[in-house]
């Protein structure tokens, strides 16, 4: 096994590597910037490095300062977590020019999968099912309208190496495609550093599912069951739940098969997910793969048992897995909620600040990732999600029910948080059932934010005081 690793990243995701390093006897040493000096993470390692002021570029996204952190505390691996360089070629080819192991897939799949265009052919050649849509990039707006045409509106111009909702535009009509080609491609540009897009029949209110893979260098290659992630917002998961409900036997089959024909063709090693749209006939087709850990691998974990980050250090040491196929059993229901700080009635903006009091749940099937401690304070500068709340139960109305008794534990004050919206998603009727798709959040969000403010309102200062209204 590797005896010491960097972790470049901060936050829940810091916080449950380094734990992970230490439970298996491997050093530890994070990264952290001016603004993170009282941070979680770098308290816990085993030892810390300033990389730069709190502007990620300076920080978080500054290789140079990364790897010579890496260098310089003697640590053989980087673990880059999610999001940050966690997808970046360049960081993964920075690292192994350094003489380090980037903990994920080499960069050569990176750019390939990272490239939608290049992998939507490469799945065609694989097998896997694709939306339909056009070969290859899109040159130019008259190409673009020639291609919607073709396949039929409503479509979606997508970036060729975006991700998580950047570089996206949904047209109707020639007038919206001419227009939003334009758009995507600036935002792309703007975004990561390539302009490139690509079209795709829109499937309207989809479901979105995904298949988390393990992979090492021994050629095993073995899939861990489905996800559902459909509750979203801005193409921001808000909540998951695995295994997925409401599938078809043989599809759920077929979708395994095909996450692992998916990675099997991109030659892929270490953790990464396989991400498909399913339309309202049951038909699934891939849309990505992500060449990382998801913010939502703990309900795979704990559905399957299987620790996926220690998977990874396994496997970025040359071992190979400590599981097959046959290992992989689903027991149960597990249901994550992402909570961020943000003001749910001012269109969530994030509310930085300092954590007043903090109180997490407990007790047998919970389970709570982040960085929080009484007294610390949430930056302004980096994502506001601050905690992940992950329940199992011994079937899916138990998880439903044991997550409503977790959120209604858990007190953060200090700052505004999503906390009681993910709380009243527990008790809607649509949700219960697992009647949703993409499109449920937009259509109820507004009476989930008039049944907080009712609910609000009826708290007065009569009953709690002043200050705690």
């Amino acid at each position: 096994m590797l005896k010491k690793i960097l972790i470049a990243n901060r936050g829940e995701i810091a916080v449950r590597i380094i734990r992970e390093c230490l439970d298996t006897s491997v050093e530890a040493v994070a990264v952290y910037s001016t603004a993170d000096s009282e941070s979680l993470h770098r308290m816990i390692a085993t030892e810390s490095v300033c990389i730069g002021r709190p502007a990620v570029r300076d920080s978080y996204l500054n290789m140079g300062n990364i790897i010579e952190a890496a260098k310089g505390t003697g640590a053989e691996a980087i673990h880059p977590g999610f999001g940050f360089l966690s997808e970046s070629s360049e960081f993964a080819r920075k690292c192994r020019e350094a003489g380090l192991i980037f903990i994920g897939p080499s960069p050569e799949t990176i750019d390939l999968m990272g490239n939608k265009s290049a992998a939507r052919e490469l799945m065609q050649k694989a097998g896997v099912p694709v939306v339909p849509g056009s070969d290859g990039i899109v040159e130019n707006p008259d190409q673009a309208v020639e291609v919607a045409g073709r396949i039929g509106y409503p479509v979606l111009i997508k970036a060729s190496a975006g991700g998580g909702g950047k570089g996206m535009r949904k047209a109707a009509d020639e007038s919206q495609v001419r227009e939003g080609f334009l758009a995507a491609s600036l935002e792309a540009e703007n975004c990561f550093g390539d302009g490139s897009v690509y079209i795709e029949k829109l499937i309207e209110n989809p479901r979105h599912i995904e298949i988390q893979i393990l992979a090492d260098s021994h050629g095993n290659v073995i899939e861990l069951g489905d996800r559902d992630c459909s509750i979203q917002r801005r193409n921001q998961k808000l909540c998951e739940e695995a295994p997925a409900r409401n599938i078809p036997d043989d599809m759920r089959q077929a979708m395994k098969e095909a996450a692992l024909k998916a990675a099997r063709a991109a030659n892929y090693v270490n953790a990464g997910t396989i991400e498909f749209i399913v339309d309202k006939e049951n038909n699934f087709y891939f849309i990505e793969m992500n060449t990382r850990l998801q913010v939502e691998h703990p309900v795979t974990e704990m559905v399957t048992g299987v620790n996926i980050v220690r998977e990874q250090l396994r496997v970025a040491s040359g071992l190979p897995l400590s599981v097959s196929q046959e290992d992989i059993e689903i027991k149960g229901h597990s249901i994550e909620c992402r909570i961020t700080a943000e003001d749910a009635f001012n269109d969530f903006r994030p509310d930085p600040g300092k954590i007043a009091f903090l109180h997490f749940p407990a007790g047998s099937g919970i389970r709570v990732d982040s960085a929080l401690y009484n007294g610390c304070t949430i930056s302004p500068y980096y994502d506001s999600m601050i905690a992940k709340v992950i329940v199992k139960g011994e079937n899916r109305n138990d998880a439903i029910r044991k997550m409503r008794r977790a959120l209604e534990e858990m007190i953060i004050s200090g700052v505004k948080t999503t906390l009681p919206i993910q709380h009243l998603l527990m008790y809607n009727e649509t949700f219960i059932r697992g009647n949703y798709d993409t499109g449920f959040i937009e259509a109820n969000l507004g009476v989930l934010l008039e049944i907080y403010k009712a609910a609000g309102e009826a708290v007065t200062s009569e009953t709690v005081g002043e200050e705690n209204v």
